[in-house]
């Protein structure tokens, strides 16, 4: 069995930051993506020491510096009517943040949704063990228990492989894999080939960080 968790932060009770805060309309519709990178900049002031990412004091976060916070974040990741839909709005926007706090050692790379499940898989394990969230976009799923999920950026923070699962019609063995993801103040674990197979063509797909 193997299983990393980030060491991640709470804002009280909620498990990073809550989208349901946001009182703005447009943000508490649509405002996903402008908070997964908050929930980023946060995470890696704390862990990494990159203070310069959150504005305000990243070792006791408080809801109110929160929702300030994810007002400076808007312009650069706006909510729109198809929503940051693509993994290169989200650099992009990200990128222009980052520009303009000065930050030079941040680099945020996109992974497209249609890559295999194996490589995808492996890609989140790198990123965890190197102790970095991986960013996450999904568009459509033909699994209805996840709605909640569905044209939405949230966070991997863990995962985990353990056991086998019987699978296929030559009954092959497979292990299972499951990540453990944030949004909404919460932290849950899924079934990651699940989640990456949408069984739709429209993909979206993941941004990682690496630091320089």
């Amino acid at each position: 069995m193997m299983k990393r968790e980030l060491d991640y932060f709470y804002i009280g009770e909620s498990f990073g930051g809550n989208q349901d805060w946001c009182r703005d309309p447009m943000m508490h519709l649509g405002g996903c993506a402008a908070l997964t990178a908050c929930d980023i900049c946060i995470y890696l002031a704390r862990k990494k020491g990159l203070t310069h990412l959150y504005p305000f004091d990243a070792g006791q976060v408080t809801k109110k510096d929160y929702l300030r916070f994810s007002k400076l974040m808007k312009p650069y990741l706006r909510p729109r009517s198809r929503g940051v839909n693509r993994t290169g709005l989200y650099t992009d926007g990200f990128s222009r943040y980052l520009s303009d706090i000065g930050d030079t050692r941040i680099i945020l790379d996109e992974f497209d949704g249609t890559v295999n499940v194996s490589d995808a898989w492996e890609t989140v394990k790198s990123q965890i063990d190197d102790e970095m969230p991986v960013a996450y976009l999904m568009l459509q799923h033909r699994d209805k228990s996840l709605a909640d999920f569905v044209w939405h950026w949230f966070l991997l923070v863990g995962y985990e492989e353990t056991g086998e699962d019987v699978m296929g019609p030559e009954e092959q063995k497979n292990p299972m894999r499951k990540v453990k993801t944030a949004t909404y103040g919460e932290g849950l674990w899924l079934d990651f080939d699940n989640l990456w197979k949408t069984g739709f063509d429209e993909k979206g797909g993941m941004v990682l960080i690496e630091i320089r």
